[in-house]
């Protein structure tokens, strides 16, 4: 056996050649090609001619010197055997059914090998007479987990579908899914419906989509081509759901017609419209309204729809009407539990900076005397109840009397009877007990607002109203979403290892609030009898409504109330 160089030309045909079948134009084109490319890889076998004959017949290797011939090519490479008494025919059958077709996973590697060379995806896909976009996708199914790979080699490959989902996702979520879904032991093949379901991510595709350019690059939307999609479609989609809703809110916002609005879909994807509205299916007229949203798919779609004539007032010219209707009532930005439960997480968070945070003794006394004029503090003419002044005090003042019943303490049990002092007078619940702004400068005052919790809890967001709810999505990746509670679900997510706290529940009074608060309590504003004009306390936070209505003759001392003993004292 060894090697010679001859005219390809010159080589006969084997009559005895096992593969008869005439192959594919396909086939022989890629054969072609490769050999255009990179020339014979492999050399043909051929042996002497039996008979007597000078020639040498082809053992194997028929096709590679017809597609060598034409190549043009005027010499090959073959290997020279000796001529069998089967004329080769055993040699060339076991040749052919020996031969394993070239596992995918190799093929992916091999690519990959030839890129790291310098090859490009065209030059490959000229040398394989293959199209661009199938080299394109073998490098894409190239970056499967190795530890799949490995598996796949063995013969155990996903359908395309389920290779396409997997190759779609990243490294770090193909390790873990394939922690949860590898093969146990003495099991040699892989549910890869389940790694693939377990990977699969809800796609936007770009052809559904309303924005440009300008609004996708705002959103910050990667397209990525789907390789295994139709090629006479747009393939390029984005799993980043958000962004993608986003951007087509913004779209419907800035393109909405004279008399339109943005509305969601109900459970069933019809449109919300407004109450009394009757929608429309042919076309619609001048006077007529647009109502645009997102269905399930989020693509933007568009209905019409007419609100009934107003009734005309009698002896009145008909007055044009220009209305689209309302959705809804509008939310206040806060509701009344959302109020409530600032107010419950306020006070925790204040009695929780007056045990533990640092407080100098002049702030203390401070403290104390906003306490004490808190709109909570009262004391009972003498029946007693709950705030009753030895029942509500007594507890702390008993702590400074020694065993003698003398005034006997240290600077340290003071503070602590003032801080515990101060814990039951101040209070920011939106109850009988709330201290109104006080309470909010004495928490500002000593950093309370650093012990609020995490308020990013789906108890809480589902207080808030839509717009309340949207801007406190600002400052993090979460966008708001068409429906609400898909919005308020993002933020709880967002917010579950994080800690989030509402604007209005800050316990920093506003300027004008407190402003008013001091001039209605300054000496001058006090009547002749020393008390406060007005004993109205205001809960310090503008942009929210009053907790509550009351009187404020309920909440002013009447002189009757003050008990004999007091007012001895007075004098």
């Amino acid at each position: 056996m060894h090697l010679m160089k001859v005219d390809p030309r010159a080589l006969k045909d084997n009559p005895d050649r096992t593969r008869q079948t005439k192959s594919t134009p396909q086939a022989d084109a890629l054969l072609l090609a490769t050999i255009k490319a990179v020339g014979l890889v492999q050399p043909p076998m051929i042996a002497p001619e039996s008979g007597g004959g000078n020639g040498y017949i082809i053992d194997s290797g028929h096709r590679r010197v017809k597609q060598a011939i034409k190549a043009g090519l005027e010499e090959i490479e073959v290997l020279v055997v000796d001529a069998a008494n089967d004329n080769g025919a055993m040699r060339s059958m076991v040749e052919n059914i020996a031969r394993e077709p070239l596992n995918p996973v190799d093929q992916w590697r091999a690519i990959e090998r030839l890129v790291a060379l310098g090859w490009t995806e065209e030059a490959i896909a000229v040398a394989l007479a293959l199209p661009v976009r199938q080299i394109r996708k073998l490098r894409l199914l190239a970056n499967i987990l190795a530890a799949m790979l490995d598996q796949m080699a063995k013969g155990d490959m996903p359908n395309e579908q389920q290779l396409r989902t997997i190759a779609a996702a990243s490294l770090d979520e193909q390790k873990e899914v394939w922690k949860a879904h590898k093969p146990k032991k003495g099991d040699p093949q892989v549910s890869w419906w389940s790694v693939a379901n377990a990977l699969t991510k809800k796609r936007m595709y770009a052809r559904d989509a309303s924005f440009g350019d300008d609004l996708a690059q705002a959103y910050g939307i990667q397209w990525v081509e789907d390789l295994f999609a139709q090629a006479d479609e747009d393939s390029r989609y984005t799993t980043d759901v958000e962004a993608f809703l986003g951007a087509q809110q913004e779209w419907m916002t800035s393109h909405l017609p004279k008399k339109g609005i943005v509305t969601e879909a109900n459970n069933w994807g019809q449109p919300e419209l407004p109450k009394k509205a009757e929608r429309l299916y042919g076309k619609p007229g001048k006077g007529d309204c647009t109502a645009m949203y997102l269905d399930r798919e989020g693509k933007v779609q568009t209905v019409h729809y007419r609100m009934p004539e107003e009734k005309k007032a009698k002896g009145k010219a008909d007055a044009a009407v220009d209305d689209v209707g309302t959705l809804a009532k509008p939310r206040p930005d806060v509701t009344r539990k959302g109020i409530e439960m600032i107010g419950d997480l306020r006070t925790d968070a204040l009695h929780e900076a007056l045990s533990r945070a640092p407080i100098e003794d002049d702030m203390l006394m401070a403290l104390l005397v906003l306490a004490f004029a808190g709109q909570n503090v009262r004391v009972d003419s003498g029946a007693g109840g709950e705030f009753r002044w030895g029942s509500r005090f007594g507890r702390h003042a008993a702590e400074l009397f020694d065993q003698e019943g003398k005034l006997a303490f240290d600077m340290d049990t003071l503070r602590i009877a003032i801080r515990s002092v101060l814990i039951d007078v101040l209070s920011c619940r939106e109850n009988a007990t709330k201290s109104g702004i006080l309470a909010l400068v004495a928490g500002d005052a000593i950093g309370a607002d650093g012990f609020l919790p995490n308020m990013g809890s789906d108890d809480f967001l589902s207080c808030l109203s839509r717009p309340a709810l949207e801007a406190s999505c600002k400052d993090t990746p979460v966008m708001p979403r068409q429906r609400v509670k898909d919005t308020r679900a993002a933020l709880v997510e967002h917010f579950k290892e994080g800690h989030f706290v509402h604007g209005s529940a800050l316990f920093a009074p506003g300027t004008a609030t407190l402003s008013k608060w001091l001039t209605e309590h300054s000496a001058s504003a006090d009547d002749d009898d020393g008390t406060p004009a007005d004993q109205d306390e205001l809960d310090g936070n503008e942009a929210i409504e009053p907790a509550h209505d009351f009187d404020a003759d309920e909440d002013r001392f009447d002189e009757a109330d003050i008990p004999e003993s007091f007012r001895e004292a007075a004098e």
